[in-house]
């Protein structure tokens, strides 16, 4: 897993983010999961490399 984060801000439909997260709900994921995973399908269907960022040291 990912150990830095960014934010992404995505502009949606209010009805379709409704829809959206109340299917999250159900399947017990946060809509942050969700589209992660679709993220990290979309990158490897595309054949595209990446590797996580570098966890931070802990003090």
């Amino acid at each position: 897993m990912e150990n830095k984060t960014a934010r992404l801000t995505v502009l949606i439909d209010p009805n379709k983010k409704k829809a959206f997260e109340q299917l999250c709900a159900r399947q017990d994921l946060t809509p942050s999961q969700v589209v992660r995973q679709l993220i990290r399908e979309y990158l490897a269907r595309h054949d595209v490399d990446w590797t996580p960022s570098k966890p931070h040291p802990r003090s």
